[in-house]
């Protein structure tokens, strides 16, 4: 399973142990059956340019190695999102918005967004993940939100932020027991319907911001008043849909025998979801506080 994040798009976990690991559990009676994805006992990471060339290794000739756990990437999540808390909380109180200091923060917060995003893609695009650039890019995104969040909260609409945070929290915790509880059925149909929404809304959001560049205003519209509450919620949505990709991969990672170092892969991916989820949050809050 390829989750549409873009951390998780171009590669499931690795295992570096073949077979072995997937034989144990189907001889343990795992669910593993079930999954649409493993017909005829498939391993869907079998494919992964860290699996050994011969997949058909026994379990003692595999290669061993320390096996991700879910205490893994719930300590590397907490990490990488404490690190975004912590510089945004930084950026928020060292960084004033204040009419005479607005311009040079907002030129920090855009150059920090840079940053990031670059960092994000590097990550993105090498064959393993690099715990150190992911904490890096983790503080680059702290400081955009930091100023972005205390621009709002001071400029737009107080008390928004607490409101985005609280939201974010909520969809978390509604799509993990959504999905604990088998509520949401994550299959390729579902992978494929979210990929081409995230697709489409994203490039509706680039003309946007484009016509907005050349002609002023808001653009098309699709960032305030009605059209900007409709996408907002479209925008939450998609990021709920991440979030449910995002565990079925880290799902797989557990059942296949992940190495250890895979849960900093999947701390990356989550953190980047969490963060689409509250930025959409903090501008679905700023709009509707504004219409009051």
């Amino acid at each position: 399973m390829r989750s549409s994040n873009p951390v998780f798009s171009r590669r499931g976990f690795s295992r570096d142990n073949g077979i072995a690991g997937f034989n144990a559990q189907q001889q343990a009676g795992s669910p593993v059956a079930g999954n649409p994805y493993a017909q005829g006992a498939a391993n869907p990471y079998a494919t992964n340019p860290y699996a050994p060339a011969d997949t058909q290794l026994g379990a003692a000739q595999a290669p061993a190695h320390r096996v991700m756990t879910i205490d893994d990437v719930v300590a590397r999540t907490a990490m990488t999102l404490g690190t975004v808390v912590v510089t945004a909380m930084l950026a928020w109180f060292l960084l004033p918005v204040d009419k005479d200091n607005l311009g040079q923060s907002y030129g920090i917060a855009i150059g920090a967004a840079l940053v990031a995003m670059v960092l994000a893609l590097v990550q993105s695009f090498k064959s393993k993940p690099v715990p150190a650039l992911i904490l890096t890019y983790a503080a680059f995104e702290g400081v955009f939100l930091g100023v972005l969040s205390n621009t709002v909260s001071t400029h737009i609409a107080p008390g928004a932020v607490t409101q985005a945070v609280l939201g974010t929290m909520a969809v978390f915790a509604g799509v993990l027991i959504a999905y604990k509880m088998r509520w949401i059925r994550v299959n390729r149909r579902f992978a494929g319907f979210v990929s081409a929404a995230a697709i489409g809304f994203v490039l509706l959001m680039a003309v946007n911001l484009l016509v907005a560049v050349i002609g002023g205003g808001d653009g098309l519209g699709l960032r305030s008043g009605g059209l900007g509450i409709l996408f907002g919620v479209l925008g939450v949505v998609l990021g709920a849909c991440f979030l449910a990709l995002d565990f079925k991969q880290v799902e797989d990672g557990l059942t296949y025998g992940a190495p250890r170092e895979e849960s900093w892969l999947a701390a990356f991916g989550l953190t980047l979801t969490l963060v689409w989820i509250y930025l959409e949050m903090l501008r679905l809050v700023s709009i509707l506080q504004g219409d009051d």
